[in-house]
């Protein structure tokens, strides 16, 4: 694949910068940075790609290899008769009576990796041999994967540590996350069947969403029932119904959603979520948008003028 999908207009800059002045300093910058990008790697054509898919590589359009295909780099050899893996910034750095059969679009570490898993005929890269002719030898490339696996332990530990929370903290995630993901994506997905769902059968619909974030054996610690909810529903306009949800009391507390408005817009069919949340700032509106982000909109007034409030946010939304 061509090189559309990444800009290494820094790495090239920090390239132009060692070769104008080869210093240690100026070789570490581009290591730094080549380290987090992606590059292209010259390769022979791959063998039994459909005609589209070939069609597509031509055109340096992005393409999907089956996991099967053998990936052939095109090396390079240099005077002493020693073979490097040639590696490139971007498509302008390779001259066109130079170009190789297929370019590929790689990570770095990816490129190093296949270097290093190799048989060990190729241990070194250049990067840009035709403009910068950037150097990286077995030495350089080998730091470079320590550096690598180094950073990858350390993100295997930071994995497998496990953030210990008391039994009520639990119950405050679980709930904030019912009400700020799970019911929002459940009512965008089913819009008018789930909503029904929900104001048919009200707090018995709702504590099934708070099981489902308690392992199998954890059922006996949910710590919501039924009738801990309140459902009420609203026809406020021929096109706009009103659903409002309040949650349960021990959600009254800074960092929770106590209260959402579910609203239907009949003519377009659409399914609105707002949300009530204790800030540190007092208790603001949020909403919910069908890509599953919560923002806070606004400060949000008494309790008897929310509803007015909601439809104010609906109308300038």
């Amino acid at each position: 694949m061509a090189d559309q999908k990444f800009d290494n207009t820094k790495l090239e800059e920090a390239v132009e910068a060692f070769v104008q002045d080869r210093q240690k300093d100026k070789y570490a910058a581009v290591m730094g940075i080549l380290e987090k990008s992606m590059i292209l790697m010259p390769t022979m054509k791959p063998e039994g790609l459909d005609e589209e898919t070939e069609r597509l590589m031509k055109e340096g359009k992005p393409v999907q290899l089956p996991k099967e295909t053998k990936i052939m780099p095109c090396l390079l050899r240099n005077e002493a008769g020693g073979q490097a893996l040639p590696i490139f910034t971007s498509t302008a750095q390779i001259p066109d009576d130079r170009k190789s059969p297929a370019l590929m679009g790689l990570p770095f570490f990816g490129c190093l990796s296949m270097l290093m898993s190799g048989p060990g005929q190729v241990e070194t890269m250049v990067l840009n041999p035709f403009t910068h002719n950037m150097v990286l030898t077995k030495a350089v490339l080998e730091v470079a994967m320590k550096r690598r696996d180094s950073l990858m332990q350390q993100q295997q530990q930071q994995a497998q540590k496990t953030v210990k929370v008391t039994e009520k903290q639990f119950q405050d995630i679980v709930h904030n996350r019912v009400a700020l993901h799970l019911l929002p994506k459940y009512l965008f997905e089913q819009k008018e069947t789930g909503l029904e769902k929900l104001q048919k059968e009200e707090g018995a619909f709702l504590v099934p969403f708070y099981e489902e974030m308690y392992p199998e054996g954890r059922k006996d610690f949910v710590a919501v029932s039924p009738e801990d909810f309140s459902v009420m529903t609203l026809n406020l306009t021929e096109d706009m119904q009103m659903t409002r949800v309040d949650l349960p009391d021990k959600a009254m507390k800074k960092g929770m959603c106590y209260r959402v408005y579910v609203i239907r817009l009949r003519e377009s069919q659409e399914i609105l979520y707002y949300t009530l949340v204790q800030t540190e700032q007092g208790n603001r509106f949020g909403r919910v948008t069908e890509d599953g982000k919560h923002e806070l909109i606004e400060e949000a007034p008494d309790n008897g003028a929310e509803i007015e409030a909601v439809m104010n946010l609906v109308e300038h939304r």
